[in-house]
């Protein structure tokens, strides 16, 4: 019984000192969670754990600021630099291709004054090798680019041949507003003449305003590797002289060539007609060149081309009865 009574009390003890362990954990615990942190706005460690307050940030914040605004004024004086620079330059690129460009042929266009010197050169150079003011040697008459016709709503096309109808129908869009272009572009030069606009020497020259709808055909021909070459012709009901303007486009803006005005009177008009067969068609036609042209205007010359024999004596008798006639 003894030996009971004393293994109880032991336990009692041991379980007495946990109850003290644990009451002691559990207070250690609780001032680990409620115990206020520090102010951070009035101690802040270092980077050597040394302690700074806030008037130290601030100052830092401040050198920081004023540096940056130091560099933004450098920079800004820069930019002014430089655009003092560029407005130099491009002055002188403007002396420079006012002393390059050639006074006679001029380009069209808003922005004819802003391109730079080797652009000019170069449209030039496509006019000089273009067939615009001198003719090339061909090595046949395949090589030779024929030119098309067109007037204000129709294009008159080689590539179409021996048709009835060799206007193209209907005019590409793109081809239309080309040619509209160009009439615009001609109708500008001859309403707003330069002083190298001409004329002959024998004829003075008169200011006229032409509109579109006096605008009576055009030529253009295409040259693969250096541009398109158009001829317009623009006359007046009540006028014996029409205008006469070559523009150029390198692949480029349109360029002038020339604008001269045309004085018909006097002028002898050439007809050359090829011919084979169709001798009742050609009696007609004679009999229409008669009255259009020899009873109203005799200076009119008349070249048949006839290929081959047959019908030909019928011919010549023809025209020699219209000669003896007249």
């Amino acid at each position: 019984m003894p030996r009971r009574g004393f293994s109880f009390q032991g336990q009692v003890r041991w379980l007495f000192l946990g109850l003290c362990l644990l009451l002691v954990l559990l207070l250690f615990a609780y001032l680990l969670e409620c115990t206020p942190p520090a102010d951070v706005s009035q101690v802040l460690p270092g980077l050597a754990g040394e302690t700074y307050g806030k008037e130290y940030y601030q100052a830092l914040l401040q050198e920081h600021e004023e540096r940056h605004l130091s560099r933004a004024s450098s920079l800004k004086r820069q930019i002014a630099q430089l655009k003092q620079e560029l407005q130099e330059m491009s002055e002188k690129l403007k002396l420079i291709q006012d002393k390059k460009e050639p006074p006679g042929v001029q380009g069209l266009g808003e922005n004819k004054d802003q391109e730079p010197g080797d652009l000019l050169e170069f449209l030039h150079s496509q006019i000089d090798k273009a067939e615009v003011n001198t003719g090339a040697r061909l090595p046949s008459e395949y090589a030779l680019v024929p030119f098309e016709s067109f007037t204000s709503s129709k294009v008159y096309q080689l590539e179409m041949g021996l048709t009835r109808h060799p206007e193209e129908k209907p005019v590409r869009k793109d081809r239309r507003d080309e040619l509209v272009e160009v009439i615009e572009a001609a109708l500008d030069i001859i309403n707003n003449p330069d002083e190298e606009d001409g004329v002959e020497d024998d004829v003075p020259m008169q200011r006229q305003t032409y509109t579109d709808s006096h605008f009576m055909e055009g030529l253009y021909r295409t040259e693969r590797d250096k541009g398109t070459l158009y001829e317009l012709f623009f006359a007046k009901e009540d006028s014996s002289s029409f205008r006469h303007v070559t523009l150029f486009r390198p692949f480029g803006p349109i360029m002038k060539v020339r604008s001269t005005s045309v004085e018909t009177l006097g002028m002898i008009i050439n007809i050359i007609v090829p011919l084979a067969g169709r001798v009742e068609t050609f009696s007609q036609f004679l009999q229409n060149f008669r009255e259009v042209c020899i009873q109203r205007d005799r200076r009119v010359h008349l070249t048949v081309v006839y290929f081959g024999q047959e019908g030909l004596q019928e011919v010549k008798s023809s025209l020699e009865k219209m000669s003896s006639r007249d």
